[in-house]
């Protein structure tokens, strides 16, 4: 993205490599692309089935589904086509690594329901300023989906202390101790998903059609 930064997937990916892998699945890459830095066949799984699942059980109507990122809004455009729901974008200035500021909402979230979807939360700053922002943009509820639970540092604090009332992640990392006690957070199982995966695969199946 900028001159002299490290390409450190790549290295991982030999690494892997080297170590004898053959094959790779993987779930929820941070970049689709990582895929080419491989030199052997990569499967990227995605978690969308199962997180569809859950908030289709959960709510029915007025929602709205956020992106917390201007340039990452593919994924929940696909969730609110599934959903039947509308769509909004958090416009943010982000000033340092893992420190975000919520600059501005584009889309109609008053008196809705809103659900930001990202593929990971870290230190949960950016999602829980986005949080807030919805909030104060007049939004009904802020709930969260993210596949890949970091909850590293401040998170499980900040995510207590925001307006988020759930956050939905999936057992792709384990939960630290502090997650493990936050009432508001809910884990779905990959279990399933990555069986099916692993199954196929074996059988020289399709894979494609586990996806959304």
């Amino acid at each position: 993205m900028k001159p002299r930064v490290p390409i450190s997937a790549k290295l991982v990916a030999d690494l892997i490599t080297t170590a004898g892998a053959h094959r790779i699945i993987a779930m929820d890459l941070h970049a689709g692309q990582i895929q080419g830095y491989f030199n052997i066949p990569v499967d990227n799984v995605f978690a969308a089935p199962l997180l569809l699942k859950h908030l289709r059980s959960r709510f029915q109507d007025n929602l709205v589904i956020v992106s917390p990122d201007a340039a990452e809004w593919s994924a929940p455009r696909a969730f609110a086509k599934r959903l039947g729901a509308s769509l909004a974008i958090i416009d943010k200035r982000r000033e340092a690594p893992n420190v975000a500021e919520a600059m501005n909402i584009i889309g109609d979230v008053e008196g809705k329901t809103a659900i930001i979807l990202d593929d990971m939360v870290d230190t949960a700053g950016t999602l829980t300023q986005a949080a807030s922002a919805l909030r104060e943009k007049g939004s009904a509820a802020v709930h969260a989906c993210a596949t890949h639970p970091v909850l590293s540092g401040p998170a499980i604090a900040r995510i207590e202390a925001s307006p988020i009332e759930q956050l939905v992640v999936t057992n792709t990392i384990p939960l630290n101790g502090k997650a493990q006690h936050c009432r508001k957070i809910t884990v779905v199982s990959i279990a399933e998903l990555l069986g099916e995966t692993i199954k196929r695969t074996f059988n020289s199946q399709s894979v494609s059609t586990l996806f959304v």
